[in-house]
């Protein structure tokens, strides 16, 4: 493997539980004319294999790390999340056998995240199996259905995220020490995955003044960088930045009234 492309094959553990996640809808949209069948969950099974195998193998991690590879916490999660799915898809199918299949699979993940990336000492979640640091992907536990947003373990990681990688009105992804040093600037979408996870956890009131005071970020077409200067809000990284514009997105839809309210 060439090593331009050593981390993209390093960090692909999460890839199967995304492609799982966006396909999930397939078998559930009643709007589509050609939802999801047999043929195409025995399509989507083999992830679910791979996801299974690789759970806790060490990777790159979300943010493609050069210089380490452990068992990142999220990507075993979404490994978690690929089995889960495929548990419920099957139901839908009512074939039962690979329902039980799956949700073995899914539950053994589950214990094993939590043995391992859960410590009693810290009282939060950690990054990687058996470590120390926080980590703003630990934020979108709740959104993949690992665990509730209630849970008084997640809860307790939001709040410890806040009280370590929050500066101001925006987060850090990590502080720990990277490839290039430590990180300076902070990056625009965990801002709003913390968003997210506030308003989960009850604490509307911070998340949409958060918000607000990055929708002040923008520039003058209401573009958002990837990353964003502490002090100032100088626009880093890839510009305009997709994931940005994502997370803006899924944080509005959290903090607007449903529609059953605004009707």
């Amino acid at each position: 493997v060439r090593r331009g492309n050593l981390a993209w094959v390093q960090r692909q553990h999460d890839v199967y539980g995304s492609v799982v996640l966006a396909s999930t809808q397939l078998f559930f949209d009643r709007r589509l004319q050609d939802p999801g069948d047999s043929h195409t969950f025995a399509r989507l099974e083999p992830l679910g294999e791979q996801a299974f195998a690789l759970h806790d193998v060490p990777d790159a991690g979300l943010w493609e790390f050069r210089g380490r590879t452990e068992v990142h916490t999220y990507t075993s999660a979404m490994c978690w999340a690929a089995c889960d799915r495929l548990c419920k898809i099957a139901v839908r199918l009512k074939r039962d056998d690979r329902a039980q299949y799956w949700r073995e699979r899914a539950d053994t993940i589950h214990a094993r995240i939590i043995e391992k990336a859960w410590s009693e000492e810290l009282g939060h979640f950690t990054d990687t199996f058996d470590g120390h640091r926080l980590d703003a992907s630990l934020l979108l536990l709740a959104d993949i259905g690992f665990i509730d947003a209630n849970d008084a373990r997640f809860v307790a990681t939001v709040e410890a995220i806040g009280r370590d990688l929050k500066h101001g009105n925006a987060l850090y992804r990590y502080i720990a020490p990277d490839d290039f040093g430590e990180p300076e600037t902070s990056f625009t979408i965990c801002t709003f995955w913390y968003i997210d996870a506030l308003a989960a956890i009850g604490r509307m009131d911070e998340a949409r003044e958060m918000f607000e005071a990055l929708l002040q970020q923008r520039n003058h077409l209401g573009l958002l960088s990837e990353d964003l200067a502490f002090d100032g809000g100088e626009a880093w990284g890839n510009f305009p930045q997709t994931y940005s514009h994502v997370g803006l997105i899924t944080a509005a839809m959290r903090l607007s009234r449903s529609w059953q309210e605004a009707s």
